[in-house]
C-alpha cells in the first residue's frame, strides 16, 4: 500500500556554485509573494535560504533546492516548504546554520528524512488573508515561475560565447579579427565577474544587517512579554489579596444592618449603607481585574463548539430585561436570521454581549438598546445599538484603554475594565470589536466574528 503522493513543486532549481546562492535568494522571494506572505516574512524566508544555501555550498558542494506547499494538519493553513537536498551526505547527519539567528526567521529550521535522503528544510506558514491557493492558482504559480527565469551577467556572458561560436564558424579565415573578438570578450569577462563580486558583497552585508536587525527585533518583543506577564501578575496577586478583606467588609456591613442585630439610628443605616455599597463597587473592581489578568496572560481557553444564537439571544433577552428599569428605554433582542449557527465559546461570547448591553442600558436615558444578528460572507457581526449621549470621534479607541471613562458620563458608574476585557474577549475568539458613534447619536458596537471559529 502506498502512502499519500506528496505534493507537486512549485518550483525546482540546482545550487552548485555560489552565483547560483543569488538566484536561490531571487527565486525564493518570488515564490513568498507568489503564495501571499506578507513583505517582511519574504524578505526573512529569503535571507534564510541564502545563508542555508551558502552553507550547504561550502560545506557539501551544494544541494537541489525544491519549493512546495505543504497543509499544516493541526490548523488547516497552507504552509510554502523549502527542502534543500545535499549533493553529498551531511557531517554526522546534522546541520547547524552559522548563524543562530537564521532558525528565528522562519517557522522551522531542521534536518529530516525525505523518501530515504536527508535533506535540510525549513517553512513558513502563509497568512490566513492571503489569497485562496487553488489548484488553478498554483498551476498557474507554476507557469508563471518557470517563464518568469531571472537573467543574470553570466547569462548575458554565456549569449556573448555562443555569438563568438557563430562569428568564428563564418569568418574562420580571419585570423586578426578572431583575437579582437577575443580580446572583447575576456574584458567583458573580467567586466561582469567584478560585477558579480561586488554584488555578492553588497549581499552578504545585506543578508548580515537583516540577520542582525531581526535578532534585536526579537529581543525586544521578549523584553516587551515579560513586562506584560509582570503586569499580569501584579495586577492578580493585588486583586487576590484585596478580594478576602472586600468580602470580610461586605459581610460585617450585611450583619449590622440585619434585623436581627442592635436596631441601628437612621445615620447609623445610611453610613453602613454606604460602606457596603463602596465595598460591593471595590469588590466588582477586583473581579474585573482579576478577569482582565487571566486574558492578558492567556490562561483563558475558548472551549469552542457550535453555538445557536437564537438561543444565546433569548437568554440575554430574559436575564437583561430586568435592568431595562426605565419605561424610558426599551430593550429589543431581535431574531437572528437562519441559519444562525456560529463556532464559538458560548459563555464568552455571552459575556461579551452582557456587558455591551449593559453599558448600553446604563448610559441611555430614553429609547432603546437593539441586539440583532447579520450574515455577511463568512462573517457574524452582532452589533448593540443604543440611543445614549454618543461618543466623539477621537474617543472611539480611547474607551479600550483599561481604566478610561468619557467625561461627562461618569455619573453612570463603572470601572472602565468591561470594554478593554471585551475587546480580548473577542480577539481570543478570533474576531474583532468596533465601535461607531456620534455625540447626540447614540453608539453601535459591532463583534464582527469567523462563521467557521478562529
Amino acid at each position: 500500500m502506498t502512502g499519500p503522493r506528496p505534493p507537486e513543486p512549485l518550483l525546482q532549481m540546482a545550487l552548485r556554485v555560489e552565483q547560483d546562492i543569488f538566484l536561490v535568494r531571487q527565486r525564493g522571494r518570488e515564490v513568498a509573494a507568489g503564495v501571499g506572505l506578507e513583505h517582511q516574512d519574504q524578505v526573512r524566508l529569503a535571507t534564510a535560504l541564502s545563508e542555508v544555501a551558502r552553507d550547504l555550498l561550502r560545506t557539501v558542494d551544494g544541494a537541489d533546492v525544491t519549493f512546495a506547499l505543504d497543509v499544516d494538519a493541526p490548523t488547516g493553513r497552507p504552509v510554502l516548504r523549502v527542502d534543500l537536498a545535499p549533493v553529498h551526505p551531511l557531517p554526522d547527519g546534522r546541520y547547524e546554520p552559522q548563524s543562530g539567528a537564521v532558525a528565528r526567521l522562519v517557522d522551522m529550521l531542521g534536518v529530516v528524512p525525505d523518501q530515504g535522503d536527508t535533506v535540510v528544510r525549513m517553512s513558513r506558514r502563509v497568512p490566513a488573508h492571503a489569497q485562496a491557493l487553488t489548484p488553478e492558482r498554483l498551476a498557474e504559480l507554476r507557469a508563471e515561475l518557470a517563464s518568469s527565469a531571472p537573467g543574470t551577467a553570466l547569462d548575458e556572458l554565456a549569449a556573448q560565447n555562443a555569438q563568438l561560436i557563430a562569428a568564428l564558424d563564418e569568418v574562420r579565415s580571419h585570423r586578426d579579427e578572431l583575437e579582437v573578438l577575443n580580446s572583447e570578450l575576456q574584458e567583458t569577462n573580467r567586466g561582469v565577474m567584478a560585477l558579480y563580486n561586488q554584488l555578492t558583497e553588497e549581499l552578504e552585508a545585506t543578508n548580515r544587517g537583516v540577520v542582525a536587525l531581526y535578532a534585536e527585533l526579537d529581543e525586544k518583543s521578549v523584553q516587551l512579554r515579560v513586562a506584560s506577564e509582570s503586569k499580569s501578575r501584579f495586577l492578580a496577586n493585588v486583586s487576590h489579596e484585596l478580594r478576602a478583606p472586600v468580602t470580610a467588609i461586605i459581610g460585617l456591613g450585611r450583619l449590622l444592618a440585619d434585623s436581627a442585630s442592635d436596631p441601628l439610628t437612621a445615620e447609623q443605616a445610611r453610613q453602613v449603607g454606604l460602606i457596603r455599597s463602596s465595598a460591593t463597587d471595590l469588590l466588582t473592581l477586583v473581579n474585573e481585574l482579576l478577569d482582565l489578568a487571566k486574558a492578558e496572560s492567556g490562561r483563558i481557553e475558548p472551549d469552542w463548539a457550535e453555538v445557536d444564537l437564537r438561543g444565546l439571544f433569548g437568554q440575554l433577552r430574559g436575564t437583561l430585561r430586568a435592568l431595562a428599569t426605565r419605561s424610558e428605554v426599551e430593550l429589543v433582542v431581535e431574531e437572528p436570521p437562519a441559519p444562525a449557527t456560529v463556532r464559538s465559546d458560548e459563555v464568552l461570547l455571552a459575556q461579551v454581549l452582557r456587558n455591551l448591553l449593559h453599558n448600553g442600558l446604563k448610559f441611555t436615558e430614553r429609547g432603546e438598546v437593539r441586539l440583532r444578528a447579520e450574515r455577511r460572507d463568512d462573517r457574524w457581526l452582532l452589533s448593540v445599538t443604543d440611543t445614549g449621549v454618543g461618543i466623539p470621534p477621537e474617543l472611539h479607541e480611547r474607551i479600550f484603554e483599561e481604566f478610561y471613562q468619557v467625561p461627562g458620563v461618569t455619573r453612570a458608574g463603572g470601572t472602565g475594565l468591561g470594554l478593554p476585557y471585551a475587546r480580548r474577549l473577542v480577539a481570543l475568539l478570533g474576531g474583532t470589536l468596533e465601535l461607531s458613534s456620534e455625540p447626540g447619536r447614540g453608539s453601535t458596537f459591532t463583534v464582527a466574528l469567523p462563521v467557521g471559529g478562529a
